[in-house]
């Protein structure tokens, strides 16, 4: 299978074989669910499988109506941070922080790119630790030149640590909907 551009990927987070618990028929009727999290748009989906799907936590499918597209998979459906299992919210944070791993560049122009939401409020302040004197230092960094890397960012603005652990930190708040009122990562639904 050839991997489509337009192709919206997901990582599983958590596998129910038997189904929902809240599933009103009985246990022997339900099909297995896999929960998982959208690459790299963060939108949290449950799916019905077949029996014999052989999907796991971890693994990376393709959302898509099409079943030739996501063999094992019968449906998709959005839900919300609060639609998920503890082994989901804990498997989360790990697969948002691979998912910016391995789209660094994307969260790295973040920094580069930030700008002013208020005269009061710039969009790095929206970032976990990050008060004037870092949004200040990347800021004056990015003048110079663009940040190339997580690493090339915290080497060239004092005191910024884990710059990767911070966009997570942000992704997973407004995941949680942890009283966020802007949504830079996630839709906000």
């Amino acid at each position: 299978m050839t991997e489509d551009e337009s192709a919206v990927r997901a990582v599983i987070l958590d596998v129910l074989p038997r189904g929902r618990s809240d599933d009103d028929r009985p246990q022997y009727q339900r099909s297995p669910v896999a929960l998982a999290v959208g690459i790299p748009s963060f939108r949290l989906f449950e799916m019905p499988l077949a029996e014999d799907s052989g999907i796991t936590i971890g693994d990376r499918v393709d959302v898509a109506p099409e079943p030739e597209r996501n063999p094992g998979i019968e449906e998709v459906s959005e839900i919300s941070y609060s639609d998920l299992t503890g082994g989901a919210e804990s498997e989360l944070e790990y697969a948002v922080a691979e998912i910016v791993e391995d789209h660094e560049t994307r969260f790295v122009d973040y920094y580069n790119d930030a700008q002013p939401i208020t005269l009061r409020l710039h969009q790095l302040d929206l970032l976990p630790g990050i008060g004037d004197t870092l949004r200040d230092g990347i800021l004056d960094g990015r003048k110079r030149r663009p940040f190339e890397s997580f690493d090339d960012l915290e080497s060239r603005v004092d005191g910024l640590h884990d710059a990767k652990g911070k966009i997570v930190e942000r992704i997973l708040d407004e995941l949680r909907g942890d009283d966020v009122k802007y949504h830079t990562f996630t839709d906000g639904s």
